[in-house]
């Protein structure tokens, strides 16, 4: 169990904080660490500004004596007079509403309290620049320039901060310490813990309630803590030992940087950004699949919808033909067209998001297969039939009947087409876990696509294993864990 230490300038100034001490910088030095003392971890509200002082002196001794510390040494000379323009601070993005507005206004001040601002129109930036340098209090300014918008960000001490904003400071304090650096309650009994990534918000999240109680179940007979965290959370991943992607994912989109920054910092992550950048583009899918000979449906990349471009599609294919988004799931982004004015228009919209797009030939069938995959090996099978009168599993449309039914049954059931396939497409984007999507028709196969953050849904994917399927998931997380300790 954590105790939580605050280290400021000036005790008498401070107010108590519930469930945590606040001590001097003096207090600090002389008397920790202490014999047999409970893990610690500090928020150094001390002012950092100059080079030695005693705020960074306070994080520099936290480093040296073990203890959690917030903000880092490497933050605090990160920080340090920091200023970049923010089109070449990626992944940090204004909107085109929000740029005008800098400009407008020539400058905009802000101060981000633990990654979160009072206006709400900037917390998402205030969230990502906690993310890269997390620090209790950062003092933002935006500013137009020749170049574009400069940021200016400066570390801020609790001294300066006036009445309101110290009442602010806080109420987001304690928030961040009951829900972010959560306390925990019981002894770790566990060898590993793990971040498990979920948006609470997401209408067809990749696993249900009831898959998620049982992903967590299965972690801790296996020596795992798993904890849910959302990407609103602030939460430094260096906390985990691994990290596991339960909400669905897109490259321009926090989970992609998520797993980006675990697999920097040696988490053993699942799904790795390798395999999100992959899978999560049909166009890189579609190439994959033609040079190693993945068998799959006739698919054309396209770039434009002049008549050229279309005289040669209906050249090659006959209608109706199947337009894809290059990113998208559960069936977004794709649409049948049966004439070449459906053709053209369709092209036309979406063209004007994407520079490229998939027109690929049209086969019904009854069912797709989904076969599951987890380091290379089959582990689930099913099968998901098309939603009622509608050509596809999903039907966005519908409100009443917006996806068709399933079978789940075991892998060794699977024609053996279906699975061969299946396990040479997974081989062209990595060792992760996949859902590999096919058709079939007669004695061939076509794979349709591979997802790498499948699907796992209680009572579907698990109704031949059970609660087997999450062990066999977890185990592979052990497996990872323990060669990475051996590394």
């Amino acid at each position: 169990m954590y105790k939580t230490l605050v280290v400021v300038d000036n005790v008498d100034s401070f107010p108590d904080v519930t469930d945590m001490t606040v001590i001097s910088f003096a207090d600090y030095v002389a008397d920790y660490p202490k014999l047999n003392e409970p893990r610690v971890r500090i928020i150094n509200l001390c002012d950092t500004s100059r080079y030695l002082s005693r705020g960074y002196y306070c994080s520099l001794l936290a480093e040296a004596r073990q203890h959690k510390i917030l903000p880092t040494v490497k933050t605090i000379n990160q920080v340090r007079n920091l200023s970049k323009h923010l089109t070449e601070a990626a992944p940090i993005q204004l909107t085109d509403e929000l740029s005008q507005y800098v400009h407008d206004q020539s400058c905009v001040d802000l101060i981000s309290y633990f990654g979160w601002t009072s206006d709400p129109r900037w917390r998402t930036l205030a969230s990502e620049l906690f993310r890269n340098y997390p620090a209790p209090l950062l003092h933002l300014q935006i500013s137009a320039s020749a170049k574009g918008l400069k940021l200016q960000v400066e570390r801020m001490s609790y001294i300066q901060l006036d009445a309101p904003q110290q009442t602010v400071f806080m109420e987001r304090l304690q928030r961040f310490a009951e829900h972010v650096w959560r306390v925990k309650t019981l002894e770790r009994r566990y060898r590993w813990s793990m971040a498990l990534l979920v948006d609470p918000e997401e209408l067809l999240p990749p696993s249900d309630q009831d898959a998620m109680k049982r992903f967590i179940k299965a972690a801790r007979k296996l020596g795992i803590e798993a904890s849910r965290i959302t990407a609103q959370d602030h939460v430094q991943l260096n906390q985990f030992d691994a990290l596991f992607i339960r909400q669905t994912t897109a490259i321009d989109h926090p989970t992609y940087r998520l797993a980006c920054e675990a697999e920097q910092q040696g988490l053993v992550v699942i799904d790795d950004p390798t395999s999100i950048l992959r899978c999560c583009n049909k166009v890189f899918l579609h190439d994959a699949f033609t040079y190693n000979q993945v068998p799959s449906l006739k698919t054309r990349v396209v770039m434009s919808c002049d008549d050229a471009q279309l005289d040669q599609l209906e050249s090659e294919f006959s209608y109706p033909m199947v337009i894809k988004k290059p990113e998208g799931s559960f069936s977004d982004g794709v649409f049948k067209v049966s004439t070449r004015d459906e053709l053209q228009k369709r092209l036309s919209q979406m063209l004007e998001i994407s520079a490229l797009m998939l027109v690929q030939e049209y086969l019904y069938t009854e069912f797709d297969w989904r076969i599951g995959l987890l380091n290379g090996k089959p582990i689930f099978a099913c099968r998901y039939y098309m939603a009622r009168n509608h050509w596809q599993i999903y039907n966005h449309a519908s409100k009443r009947f917006s996806s068709g039914g399933w079978d789940s049954l075991p892998t060794f059931e699977v024609p053996r087409v279906v699975l061969e396939a299946a396990i040479r497409a997974g081989k062209m984007i990595g060792n992760g876990l996949y859902g590999v999507d096919l058709k079939q028709q007669g004695h061939k196969a076509y794979v349709i696509e591979v997802n790498d953050n499948p699907s796992i849904d209680h009572k579907v994917e698990d109704g031949y294993l059970g609660d087997e399927l999450y062990m066999v998931i977890m185990r592979e997380f052990v497996d990872r864990l323990e060669r990475r300790g051996r590394s």
